[in-house]
Order: C-alpha cells, then structure tokens, then sequence
C-alpha cells in the first residue's frame, strides 16, 4: 500500500498491525477458521489467508513486522564517501563536461559504493542531504535577446492562445451543437 508524501506507516501504527497479526498467529494455533478470524479482526480474509501462509512457512515470527518499508539504503558514511566523490567533480569520473546529472551520480555510486539505485532514488538521496539540481551562474554568451524578445512578442502569444473555441458549448459527446 502506497502513502501520500512518500511516507510510511508510523512506528505505533506498524506495531498495532504486527500486534494484529500475531493475535491472528495464535488463533492459527487454535485451529480457528480464515473467516471467523478475519471478520473478530475487522480486516479482509484474504489477508489472513496470506498470513496463516506465512505463519505455516515460519511460524510466529513470520508474522512480526519487517520494519520501516522507505529506511535508507545509502548509509550516512557511505553518503560522506559519495560526497567525497562528487566533490572531485566530473571530469575526475572520466566524463566530458562539468555538469552533475542524476545518471552521473548513479554511475558513481553504482563504481564507487556498489549499490544499484534507481534515478529518482538518487534524486531523493541527494535532495534529502541538501543537495539541488545545478542552475548556470550567468547566462550563455551566445545567447541572443533581440531574437528572445522578438520570440516573446510575436511567437508566445499564438502558443499561449486556448484552443478552445469561443461560444456556447454543449456537454453532450455524441451531439455537440445541440442546445
């Protein structure tokens, strides 16, 4: 089950549902039914279904809570290593350009700490620890303004305009025009 915000469930709320399924795991034990068990526990039968599996596979402890789904994966002195790292910059890892892009990043961790991230979890690695993305510092030389304000005043306003045609419309699909 997924969460708003990128968060979890809170330490209480994961130990009151670990308490739910180890009270299912005891009445496992009593020999009780899947639906007699589901409905005294107000949850669905199918997952007591999933629980009594597990808890034929591994017993008791099969039903206690893994912990925190979102803990992180890069640790913080392996973070301090990355940092270490990128402080070098990126002609040091052997690209053209100083720029630092998401997939250089996890290029270097991948050499570097060998750990398989995704691009958007090293973006939020990096934003966790108070790093952004890179903004230039003065404009490019080759950067024309007469041509931009130009583009601005004749080009955007036709790009801007809605599409939507001016009048009465109507909500029906299948007869647009009718009143």
């Amino acid at each position: 089950m997924r969460y708003p915000e990128g968060g979890g469930l809170t330490a209480e709320r994961r130990a009151f549902r670990e308490g739910i399924r180890l009270q299912a795991g005891e009445r496992f034990a009593a020999g009780e039914k899947t639906t007699v068990i589901a409905k005294d526990l107000r949850v669905s039968v199918r997952s007591v279904e999933r629980w009594r599996r597990a808890w034929r596979e591994g017993g008791m402890e099969a039903l206690r809570s893994a912990g925190p789904a979102n803990s992180p994966t890069v640790t913080d002195a392996q973070f301090a290593v990355l940092e270490e790292e990128l402080g070098k910059g990126p002609s040091a890892h052997g690209f053209e350009d100083e720029r630092w892009t998401l997939v250089r990043v996890q290029m270097v961790i991948r050499r570097r700490l060998r750990l398989a991230l995704s691009v958007a979890t090293v973006w939020r690695l990096l934003k966790r620890h108070g790093w952004s993305w890179q903004a230039p510092s003065r404009r490019a030389l080759e950067r024309d303004e007469h041509a931009v304000e130009l583009w601005k005043k004749e080009v955007w306003p036709g790009v801007k305009a809605s599409r939507r045609r001016v009048g009465a419309g109507s909500s029906s699909r299948t007869r647009p025009d009718s009143p």
